[in-house]
């Protein structure tokens, strides 16, 4: 355009030279400008290239995905389906059951109607179709005073929760007012005021008054030291009484023991004409009926305590000369273990 209009209105004028020299500059410039254009023309290109395969890429790495998604929803779309479809089915099921129940349950009352029918005399079968009527007529009034009782219920149902609601505000509303009158009575009070002279006086006469009519009992230091002296020398009395009496005691118990040692060596003992040196060292010595009768306990309770357990569980099973335990821890008590050979 624009060499084209320079070479034919400024060719011949006398500047031929600079015309030439402004052409191929321009012509130079716009093909240095063409030659940029195209660069960023390609770049561009690249750019979009590059940018659209890693979208498509992108999209072909989440396509799995995707894929994976739409099978699981399709999945549970279709097995909900079939759910509601088993579902439907059952109900239908149960329908036709119960449709099915509630005939057979009519004809075998209507069976019943006509076999009491058929006992029922004739002249009493008009009272009796009477009364099946009037029974009837209160089981269908019974259903419907239910169904209305029912259906009045669940419509006061918003009116007895508004009221609940209302009592439950009305207490709140209660307790936060008797707080806060609590509150203005702790505030309302006022410290008690002081005693003025005149009264303090009075008070300390009254108590002095009282003092002197009722008089505290006094003890000097002297009369205590010779109570608490008393008092030592009653303990240790009771002390020795005490340690006397305990020794009385040990020598009753011993006493009886060696009492209830010999009776038993009397009972158990031969005649004389069948007596040894043996039994009359029985007699003289304390020790060896005392070590017998121990060994004796002793191999009687080992027996005992090998016993299996169905043995032990009554007197039944015992034989008669195994000893329980309670025997035995009284008759060892009252072995005498003082003497010596």
């Amino acid at each position: 355009g624009l060499k084209g209009l320079l070479s034919k209105q400024w060719t011949g004028k006398g500047f031929d030279r600079d015309l030439s020299q402004l052409l191929d500059l321009l012509y130079l410039e716009q093909s240095n400008g063409k030659g940029e254009m195209q660069r960023q023309h390609q770049a561009a290109c690249i750019i979009q290239a590059v940018w659209r395969g890693f979208q498509t890429r992108k999209r072909l790495k989440k396509l799995p995905k995707a894929v994976t998604a739409l099978q699981r929803s399709f999945r549970a779309k279709r097995e909900q389906e079939l759910k509601h479809l088993k579902k439907q089915k059952e109900d239908e099921a149960l329908k036709l059951q119960m449709q099915l129940q509630r005939q057979r349950t009519m004809r075998i009352f209507h069976e019943r109607q006509l076999a009491i029918l058929e006992i029922i005399h004739a002249n009493l079968v008009n009272e009796y179709m009477e009364e099946m009527e009037g029974r009837s007529a209160l089981t269908i009034q019974r259903f419907w005073r239910g169904y209305r009782a029912r259906r009045n219920f669940h419509q006061q149902r918003q009116s007895l929760k508004e009221y609940k609601a209302a009592v439950i505000i009305q207490r709140a509303a209660c307790k936060f007012l008797e707080k806060q009158r609590r509150r203005r009575h702790l505030s309302l009070w006022k410290d008690p005021r002081g005693l003025t002279d005149e009264q303090r006086l009075a008070l300390q006469q009254k108590v002095d008054d009282y003092i002197k009519l009722h008089p505290a009992s006094q003890m000097s230091e002297k009369m205590s030291k010779e109570l608490h002296m008393q008092a030592q020398e009653k303990l240790a009395q009771f002390l020795s009484r005490s340690r006397l009496d305990q020794r009385a005691a040990q020598q009753r118990e011993a006493l009886l023991a060696q009492v209830n040692t010999d009776v038993e060596l009397l009972m158990n003992a031969p005649g004389l004409a069948e007596t040894t040196e043996k039994d009359l060292d029985v007699f003289m010595s304390r020790s060896i009926p005392v070590a017998t009768k121990a060994r004796k306990s002793h191999t009687t309770m080992l027996k005992y305590a090998h016993w299996p357990w169905w043995k032990t569980l009554g007197d039944h099973f015992m034989e008669d000369d195994v000893i329980p335990d309670d025997a035995l821890n009284a008759e060892l008590g009252s072995l005498f273990i003082g003497g010596k050979k």
